[in-house]
């Protein structure tokens, strides 16, 4: 629902950035995603992070396009999509 939103909002040509620790795709390697989406998931409901394919279908799902995933440190990562 929020990156549909951020979808409407933005104008023609707009990108949409999420910044996160993102547990990696075969969820092997990222340990601190990996321990954090342990914590969401004690801590709540159905809390949990999520892998970069999750979050480019997600956004894929809103209407972006031309998503990439971008690593930024050893832990953090960013998925850029634009509209």
């Amino acid at each position: 629902m929020l990156l549909r939103k951020a979808f409407d909002a933005l104008p023609s040509g707009g990108a949409v950035i999420v910044y996160e620790r993102l547990i990696d795709d075969e969820r092997r390697v990222n340990a601190a995603a990996l321990l954090a989406s342990l914590n969401m998931l004690i801590m709540t409901a159905d809390g949990a992070d999520f892998t970069a394919a999750e979050c480019i279908s997600w956004m894929s799902a809103a209407g972006f396009r031309d998503m990439r995933t971008e690593s930024l440190t050893s832990e953090q990562s960013m998925v850029i999509g634009f509209k």
